[in-house]
């Protein structure tokens, strides 16, 4: 059954007002009503699904995916605030599966004595495992609670398909300069719950600095402006003028959107290569800058390099893997941030570079015909004859020993006879590459001319001399025509 409640009594209201008066700038200047809510017209602006469903109290579960400071808390507060339902507050930092199991039981009873529906917001939801979610998808299936989750991580990694699937996703962006600009002049302001009895003048390029820094974050706006003018003396007339000085020092440092486990490590390596494939140096370091800023590992930042340099530059510039090798060697020997040079040159290295990708498709064409075509066995000329028995077979029998012929190449066969004429490499015309198909075209004509004369026939046999047993025949190489574009 649920608990039984007890009516407020004076020590509570006296605590929740205490509670208010020390909670951060950013938590006083919560938005109460949808009305007050600064930012994501997208999804909550007039006529709009979310909107229409908080003012009719007409839920559904749906998951609130943001960065941090874009308003997910304050929506689900919001919420609360608005419908008829019990609204359950979860934090998945503290809860286990044992509060989920309460919290569902508590529900099943209101809604069967009370005809009341459970509202239950679970914030960071993305830090419940499988298990956690597992136990809250019957019941979110059949109607016994409205899930309300709110993460900064990409639900299509961090929240189970069959939750995701039972649930809508509503994406909130970071705000923007002019809502940040919204919610500061609001602080200053307001004399209930900013700091607007504190006669605080913000000056205009230490404004512009504090939204330039916050990087669409409320929550660090606020609080960082909190912190400038509490610690900061009033001067003349009590009124205390807050500079960029002031804010620097309360910030620290810009609020860094980057996860080194979460989407934007996925994003940010993403353009990093996608930059270097374009042969673009300026967009791949500053890239490069947001990683190595946000904490990413520098080895995994070299791995990918080294990657690069095979996939998308390869042997038209031969020079690039030992580029990015020698930059992985650097990183390990030197750490940070000496070692972040040497990932700047392999980057720009590789942005210079000559591009191809002819390794990367004929390796991929490979790798289908090895899946997908019958496995021959390796032709009886190309095996080894270690031992007396296989060379009896065959093993080996024909073989033309490159080195031993004129021009130190030989025509005989290399691949196995239902894949006879394949041609998985083609090299393009850039950097040392059109090196390379020259040469391969050079041994294309020199194949394709007259086969040598026929030997002259054996001569007659002395009297009991052995015949010798003729080498076996061994296939010509036939290839199949190599594209000159």
């Amino acid at each position: 059954m649920p608990s039984k409640s007890r009516g407020p009594t004076l020590f509570d209201a006296q605590r929740q007002q205490t509670l208010q008066q020390q909670a951060p700038l950013a938590a006083r200047m919560r938005p109460r009503t949808l009305d007050e809510f600064v930012g994501q017209t997208h999804i909550i602006g007039e006529g709009k699904l979310l909107r229409r469903a908080i003012a009719n109290d007409q839920l559904f579960s749906l998951i609130l995916w943001g960065p941090p400071g874009s308003g997910k808390t304050t929506l689900a507060q919001i919420i609360a605030n608005s419908t008829n339902a019990h609204f359950e507050p979860l934090s998945a930092v503290s809860a286990g599966v044992n509060d989920l199991r309460r919290v569902v039981q508590e529900a099943k009873d209101r809604l069967g004595m009370f005809q009341q529906r459970t509202v239950v917001f679970i914030d960071e939801i993305h830090r419940f495992n499988k298990s956690q979610q597992d136990a809250i998808l019957p019941y979110v299936e059949d109607g016994t609670i409205i899930l309300i989750g709110a993460t900064t991580e990409n639900p299509s990694f961090e929240v189970n398909a069959a939750l995701l699937s039972r649930a809508r996703v509503f994406t909130l962006e970071a705000l923007t300069d002019e809502e940040i600009g919204i919610l500061i002049d609001r602080a200053l302001s307001d004399r209930e719950r900013g700091l607007g009895g504190m006669k605080i003048m913000l000056a205009s390029d230490a404004r512009k600095y504090l939204i330039n820094m916050s990087n669409g974050d409320a929550r660090t706006a606020l609080n960082a402006l909190e912190a400038a003018a509490r610690s900061k003396p009033p001067a003349i007339g009590e009124t205390r003028l807050i500079t960029v000085d002031d804010i620097r020092d309360a910030l620290q440092s810009r609020a860094v959107r980057y996860d080194k486990r979460g989407e934007l490590h996925y994003d940010a390596i993403s353009a990093l290569h996608k930059s270097v494939r374009d042969s673009d140096p300026d967009g791949a370091l500053y890239w490069l800058g947001r990683m190595l800023d946000g904490g990413e590992d520098p080895l995994y930042i070299a791995r990918r390099l080294v990657r690069i340099a095979v996939e998308d530059v390869g042997l038209a510039d031969p020079q690039a893997l030992p580029q990015t090798i020698a930059a992985q060697q650097a990183v390990h020997f030197l750490g940070q941030p000496e070692g972040e040079l040497a990932l700047v040159q392999a980057v720009v290295y590789l942005c210079l570079a000559p591009k191809s990708n002819a390794l990367y498709r004929a390796y991929n064409a490979v790798q289908r015909d090895v899946a997908e075509t019958r496995n021959e066995p390796v032709p009886l000329h190309l095996r080894n004859a270690p031992t007396e028995l296989m060379k009896r077979l065959g093993y080996g029998r024909g073989y033309e020993y490159a080195h031993d012929l004129p021009e130190g190449r030989s025509d005989q066969e290399h691949l196995p006879p239902n894949l006879v004429g394949r041609i998985y490499y083609e090299p393009t015309n850039r950097g040392f590459e059109a090196v390379a198909r020259e040469r391969l075209a050079w041994r294309e004509e020199r194949r394709s001319q007259p086969e040598p004369p026929a030997p002259a026939p054996p001569e007659e046999l002395a009297p009991g001399e052995e015949p010798q047993e003729p080498p076996a025949e061994v296939p010509p190489r036939r290839r199949g025509k190599r594209t000159t574009s």
